[in-house]
């Protein structure tokens, strides 16, 4: 990742590949464009009854870009049902310099405080690519992929791309597509002019 820069991982984005490590201690990256590829569509985001019914008195305070580097520190670390991740020192240095270019974004789950959940992802023109996110109270993960999908719709977002497709994922509405498909997407929602934080506005 030394002489990969900001620049160089936003023209990745837009040719459809991404970075992975094998692991948190491999300092190597490689680029994936996998044959079958993950996403949710922003029209059909599932909420299950009893989401819809935590969510009404859910414990918990949402933010936006707030703690960018928080999360990816947290989704970088071990847990119980992950022991490793593929975010290693350089991924997680690059998205930050991203997210001070205002490429990269966070989502941000607080419970009396502490941060509980969130995700984090790249956004470019009508696209925001999903990167990874964490969970380390009940539905907090879910909670934050909910108000990530409301804002990509208030600003007029095409595209949310999973990667891959995961059982979690899977629950909330993700399905997987052919890699002519997902090009095919990527490319209309690269003409799309539009921020992460437009919604902001628009909400106001």
């Amino acid at each position: 990742m030394k002489h990969f820069g900001p620049e160089e991982l936003l023209d990745c984005y837009r040719r459809g590949v991404f970075p992975m490590a094998d692991s948190r201690d491999d300092p190597r990256v490689f680029l994936l464009d996998p044959d079958e590829r993950g996403i949710i569509p922003l029209d059909g985001l599932h909420i299950s009854r009893s989401l819809k019914k935590f969510m009404r008195n859910m414990p918990f305070n949402i933010t936006f870009d707030k703690a960018f580097s928080e999360v990816i520190s947290k989704c970088a670390e071990a847990a119980p049902d992950r022991e490793n991740t593929w975010i290693n020192d350089g991924i997680e240095y690059l998205y930050g310099r991203l997210h001070a270019h205002s490429h990269a974004h966070s989502v941000e789950v607080w419970q009396d405080r502490q941060l509980v959940g969130g995700l984090y992802g790249v956004s470019i023109g009508g696209a925001f690519f999903g990167e990874s996110m964490f969970s380390r109270a009940t539905n907090a993960s879910k909670v934050a992929l909910v108000y990530l999908v409301e804002r990509l719709n208030a600003a007029g977002y095409q595209l949310l791309d999973t990667q891959f497709m995961t059982d979690h994922l899977k629950t909330m509405g993700a399905v997987e597509i052919s890699r002519q498909e997902y090009h095919e997407l990527l490319k209309d929602a690269l003409e799309i002019q539009t921020s992460f934080h437009l919604a902001s506005q628009k909400e106001a």
